[in-house]
């Protein structure tokens, strides 16, 4: 991927685990686990045996960083598959203006700042999850990452041709 991408031609992009971990914050154990459970499947190519990638798109990233979110805050993996499972149904594009909400127990989606009000207002909400600043944190997470890539990779091969003609 080209660092110079826009951010939709990056969400077109597929991401080896280990970039996905980075991105989102996890450890390649979680990953896994929840790659085999079901909770975030790589959309853009599984694992079909050994020495197989999984490729995880953007989508998939965002997924995962939320998800780490609300661990954090301490909501039950039970709960997170639920809302997983309806962020996956509306996808990507309807999603930028959507607030997660959360008492620890249950997860509630709200569409404007009225509803966030309201929700605290009942004394139900206790943290929230803005999915557009998310989303905005994964691109440049992604970006940087990807730079920090190709330059590894440059100084790589700077050393190997150095190594050759030495």
């Amino acid at each position: 991927m080209n660092p110079n991408q826009t951010p939709s031609t990056q969400r077109e992009h597929g991401y080896r685990g280990a970039v996905a971990c980075q991105a989102a914050g996890i450890s390649y154990r979680q990953l896994d686990y929840w790659a085999r459970t079901g909770l975030v499947v790589p959309s853009i190519r599984t694992a079909s045996g050994s020495g197989t990638a999984r490729l995880y798109s953007f989508t998939d990233i965002l997924v995962l960083k939320i998800i780490r979110r609300f661990l954090d805050a301490g909501v039950s993996l039970q709960n997170i598959r639920k809302a997983v499972e309806h962020l996956i149904s509306k996808g990507i594009a309807n999603l930028e203006q959507v607030t997660l909400m959360s008492d620890g127990v249950s997860i509630y989606e709200c569409s404007s700042s009225e509803e966030v009000y309201d929700l605290l207002q009942g004394g139900q909400g206790v943290f929230g999850i803005a999915i557009g600043k998310v989303l905005s944190e994964v691109e440049g997470t992604l970006v940087t990452l990807e730079r920090e890539s190709s330059r590894s990779d440059l100084d790589e091969l700077a050393v190997r041709r150095k190594a050759k003609g030495a």
